[in-house]
């Protein structure tokens, strides 16, 4: 349950496990600027109550893995894959049941695909396959992100607010924003971060977007979580990969936005559970 450094694919990456490592195990995936602390602890917690071992981990650029100097981001989105299939190999698991938010779940549908045979499900949480005939986000959100700009990355201080604000906007209409839990985090991620400009690659990296026009092939049982009030991917998007991926099953977050909210994961961490169990 503590932190450890891992050498995969010439980098270093910092993981943390919860649970039984003989219990069927869950590699999580978080989205873009967002290092480990996003899954929160009590959230890897319950879900490892339920049997299975969970893995969280800081992606490049985020937290307390390998960074690179911002805006030379020296990877693509298919080194990351591979991060994640490389590190199913240093804990001796040969296939995971991966679940990823937003960029991170771009990332499983992506692993799905170039390492078939390392997942045995997916979760796709407030994610998509960015289809071009899908809807955009919503200008409140554009707008916030030009703003970005003007952030000093290298005054604390103006990172924290910027991040506290980023999640209000990004927040649903049925749960009002806990402020300190927030902050706290956001002041988590801060100090354990090498470099906080560094999180800013992620806006800029390239890689084989072909892939993710192959989600149909994607055979592996899916489950589909995504908030009505998603405001960076509207629920249109998780509709729509419902409804190409042969196995799938959606679950609503009504009124959620683009948050993995505490009060919601009684429900997420049950369909969770019962869309990982071991099949008879």
């Amino acid at each position: 349950m503590t932190e450890q450094l891992f050498r995969v694919n010439n980098v270093e990456l910092c993981c943390e496990s919860f649970g039984n490592p003989a219990d069927p195990a869950i590699l999580l995936i978080m989205g873009a600027q967002a290092s480990l602390v996003w899954w929160e602890e009590e959230f890897c917690r319950r879900l490892a109550a339920e049997g299975r071992f969970v893995i969280r981990y800081d992606n490049r650029d985020v937290g307390r893995s390998t960074v690179y100097e911002p805006g030379h981001p020296a990877y693509v989105f298919e080194d990351m894959v591979d991060d994640a299939a490389g590190i199913l190999d240093v804990y001796g698991i040969e296939r995971a049941h991966v679940a990823g938010m937003s960029m991170g779940g771009m990332l499983t549908q992506m692993m799905a695909l170039r390492h078939p045979g390392r997942v045995r499900t997916v979760t796709l949480i407030a994610t998509s396959n960015f289809a071009p005939e899908l809807p955009p986000m919503e200008e409140k959100v554009a707008q916030f992100f030009a703003d970005a700009a003007s952030v000093d990355w290298s005054d604390k201080s103006a990172v924290t607010e910027f991040s506290v604000q980023k999640w209000r906007v990004l927040a649903g209409s049925k749960h009002s924003l806990d402020e300190p839990r927030i902050r706290a985090l956001v002041e988590k991620e801060l100090e354990r971060s090498r470099s906080i400009a560094s999180m800013t690659n992620h806006a800029i990296l390239s890689g084989d977007f072909s892939y993710l026009a192959r989600t149909a092939e994607i055979s592996v049982p899916a489950l589909i979580i995504h908030g009505t009030d998603d405001p960076i991917i509207p629920y249109a998007h998780g509709l729509s990969l419902a409804e190409k991926l042969p196995s799938a099953r959606l679950l609503p977050l009504n009124g959620s936005g683009h948050e993995l909210h505490p009060q919601e994961w009684d429900n997420v961490i049950s369909a969770m559970a019962k869309h990982t169990a071991p099949q008879i």
